[in-house]
């Protein structure tokens, strides 16, 4: 089992996810750069965001089976 999974480009450790947004981010500021974006937010106020549903669904994933202590395969969040 790893303790990582990758959203976006990055390794997150999943250990430092405190929660993962339900709903694509919407702010209305014309300069926004993570409109339909889903924020992980991490320990000390840091996020990371999945670009899609599917991204998220992979961290949620991830979590649960870390969680649980699933075994590793079948997690979804590799390639």
């Amino acid at each position: 089992m790893s303790i990582f999974c990758v959203v976006d480009d990055k390794h997150v450790p999943l250990y430092r996810i405190m929660w993962v947004s339900a709903l694509p981010h919407y702010c209305g500021n014309e300069d926004c750069q993570r409109e339909g974006q889903y924020e992980i937010r991490l320990e000390h106020g840091e996020a990371v965001w999945a670009s899609t549903p599917e991204e998220r669904d992979a961290v949620l994933a991830a979590l649960e089976a870390w969680a649980e202590g699933e075994p590793e395969g079948g997690l979804g969040f590799r390639e």
